[in-house]
């Protein structure tokens, strides 16, 4: 069984979605990698689907989800990218870890369109180097660490 990775913000419509995103580009089959918000929008903003678009990535098919899908099933790890979820965030079944990485807000950006999507860009360029360096990492790790969860991962090339 995969472990479940979850990345929370309060909307889930901007930085929990390209989070998740990253993340799952990033690990592939290797987690499965949702994310949710504490107070969810409604709708994955359509700049983040853009500017995830640019790098291949495809948020098209995403929806805003509440936390609460979440408490009923084992989550091994939960990445908080916004203050406000962190303060929030509850204690998942079969959590083993928690992380709190904040980004700036891009829906909170301000001026031209030009100037608000290069601020999805930046937050987009941020996040991704983080979730793929957090996935090296994690990649690197299963020989020592992932067995002992029970989680099945394939050997290096």
């Amino acid at each position: 069984m995969k472990p479940t990775i979850l990345i929370l913000c309060t909307g889930n419509c901007c930085r929990s979605q390209i989070g998740e995103g990253c993340l799952r580009a990033a690990l592939g089959d290797l987690a499965n990698v949702q994310s949710a918000g504490s107070n969810p929008s409604g709708f994955v903003h359509p700049l983040a689907i853009q500017v995830m678009a640019e790098v291949g990535i495809d948020l098209s098919a995403h929806r805003s989800k509440h936390l609460d899908e979440f408490l009923a099933q084992p989550v091994d790890t939960v990445i908080t990218v916004c203050s406000n979820a962190d303060r929030v965030c509850p204690v998942f079944p079969g959590q083993r870890n928690r992380h709190h990485w904040p980004f700036p807000d891009p829906a909170g950006a301000g001026g031209s369109r030009e100037d608000v999507l290069n601020h999805f860009r930046a937050v987009r360029d941020e996040m991704r180097r983080v979730f793929e360096a957090y996935a090296d990492g994690w990649r690197d790790a299963p020989a020592a660490i992932l067995p002992a969860a029970g989680v099945s991962v394939p050997p290096a090339e």
